[in-house]
């Protein structure tokens, strides 16, 4: 996976959270309304904020992230209690360049065939907003994060809360 320098300072926090997890769950919204959720290997986020992803064309996903482009992203480190959710829009994407210069031999059993695979596709998704969860560094300082909320009500020492939006507007 590779993190560009981000053109807009809001979004470092995201870039340093994402490229700690790497996977996310991508959700969707089925045809029906039902919320659909499935994991996805980040390969990029580009300078303007934008994250990459390869995916099937034929796949449901793509056809419900073109019926609804709001699609929301989570990503979780689970052994430092950091989360992350991500909203956006997303957008099917063919450029052959692109997917040469993300290509990784990982992504080979899914497309046998390359970047020359007629099923291959990219999944773009331009980040609207997201909101994070960002816990203390190590378990010590969570552990005594956690015995000073239960002692004293103040959740300060249980880590870092807030919400992102790009300074702009969304992206284009």
């Amino acid at each position: 996976m590779h993190i560009d320098e981000q053109h807009d300072a809001v979004f470092n926090k995201i870039a340093e959270m994402i490229d700690a997890a790497k996977f996310a769950m991508l959700t969707t919204m089925e045809e029906d309304g039902a919320l659909r959720s499935r994991p996805m290997s980040t390969m990029q986020m580009d300078g303007d904020g934008n994250l990459w992803f390869f995916t099937s064309q034929s796949s449901p996903k793509v056809v419900e992230a073109q019926q609804h482009r709001q699609v929301n992203l989570c990503y979780v480190r689970t052994d430092k209690q950091d989360y992350l959710s991500v909203s956006g829009n997303a957008e099917l994407v063919h450029d052959r360049e692109k997917m040469r210069s993300l290509w990784t031999p990982w992504i080979k059993p899914w497309f046998p065939n390359g970047v020359d695979d007629p099923d291959l596709a990219l999944l773009k998704v331009r980040i609207t907003e997201a909101e994070y969860w960002d816990a203390p560094g190590n378990a010590i300082k969570r552990i005594a994060g956690l015995g000073k909320a239960l002692a004293t009500g103040n959740t300060d020492g249980l880590g870092e809360h807030g919400k992102i939006e790009p300074q702009s507007g969304p992206l284009k």
